[in-house]
């Protein structure tokens, strides 16, 4: 997996930073969902790492513009891409479905590819062979939902030089180790699966937090996770105005990070006030303040990469 920022801005973009959309890579399956699509975003994604053709899900956080207003256009410019574009399922809060109709209704879009809608609720909201996404509601001021993305256990690695040395031939014994099973050879020697192959290998976690103040379901969403995305609009000395538009802090942020024992955190949703250079309170103190509570905390920039490390079990 492969996180890739095209907006790190609050509220109004700035000259270096867009307002939230957050790629996630799925490098195993050559595809990319989307989470929020601000104003700008399909800019972003046109200088970035991503191709929009394979664009899979997109996943909104919540309904205010800064997350949202962007979706309508990059939806169009995905169209004119051609046939080549598989469709795109569309997941956000109630309401979504309405804010999409009711656009393409007043200014008709032409979409050359299916567009599914699916309203969030609480609780796993995708599943298929190889992840599972799950919905926690967080607290703003409107309704708003936090995502983990969650791989499941890969199979371990079969030990083949163990077996040639173990006199096993190639072949249909071969996979019957593999799925686990006993095998026996001519000259009475039995071997059995578990000996052969490594432990199964844990799936990487990603949780993404939107707009929140702390609270308890982003810890339980994020808890164990490779990689956390949280948003830190402010620094704490600025906690009055955090409490009041529904926002955290960075030091919220990593208090978050701690107690779901996580790996590593990004921080992100930064107000422009602090993205000044010669400013009194800066981005740099914003990240102080975080790892001061957290170490392995970084500030996203755009168009950042980001790896998300897979820990192997031996």
């Amino acid at each position: 997996m492969q996180i890739v920022f095209l907006g790190t801005s609050s509220g109004a973009p700035t000259t270096k930073r867009n307002v939230s959309g957050i790629g996630l890579r799925l490098m195993d399956r050559g595809t990319w969902w989307l989470i929020d699509c601000g104003e700008g975003t399909q800019h972003q994604i046109m200088r970035s790492v991503l191709n929009i053709s394979q664009l899979e899900n997109i996943f909104i956080t919540h309904l205010h513009g800064d997350h949202l207003y962007g979706l309508i256009g990059m939806l169009a410019s995905r169209s004119l891409r051609g046939a080549d574009t598989g469709g795109i399922t569309l997941y956000g809060p109630k309401g979504i479905d309405e804010y999409v109709q009711a656009i393409m209704r007043i200014s008709p879009v032409h979409l050359q590819y299916p567009l599914f809608i699916k309203v969030v609720e609480e609780g796993i909201i995708y599943e298929d062979d190889t992840i599972v996404v799950e919905a926690a509601k967080v607290k703003h001021r409107v309704p708003a939902f936090a995502y983990s993305m969650t791989e499941k256990p890969r199979p371990g690695a079969f030990k083949i030089e163990l077996a040639k040395e173990a006199g096993i031939p190639k072949g249909p014994m071969y996979a019957q180790l593999k799925a686990g099973g006993s095998i026996q050879l001519e000259d009475g020697k039995v071997f059995h699966g578990k000996d052969f192959v490594n432990p199964p290998q844990p799936g990487l976690k990603v949780a993404f937090s939107g707009d929140t103040v702390p609270c308890q379901n982003m810890v339980r969403l994020a808890q164990g996770a490779d990689m956390l995305v949280h948003e830190s609009t402010y620094v704490h000395q600025h906690l009055e105005l955090a409490e009041r538009s529904g926002h955290s802090t960075a030091k919220q942020a990593a208090e978050i990070a701690v107690a779901a024992e996580v790996k590593d955190l990004l921080l992100t949703h930064l107000s422009p006030r602090y993205d000044i250079e010669d400013g009194s309170i800066t981005l740099d103190d914003m990240l102080q303040e975080a790892q001061e509570v957290f170490p392995n905390t970084q500030i996203a920039q755009d168009l950042g990469v980001y790896e998300v490390k897979r820990t192997r079990l031996l």
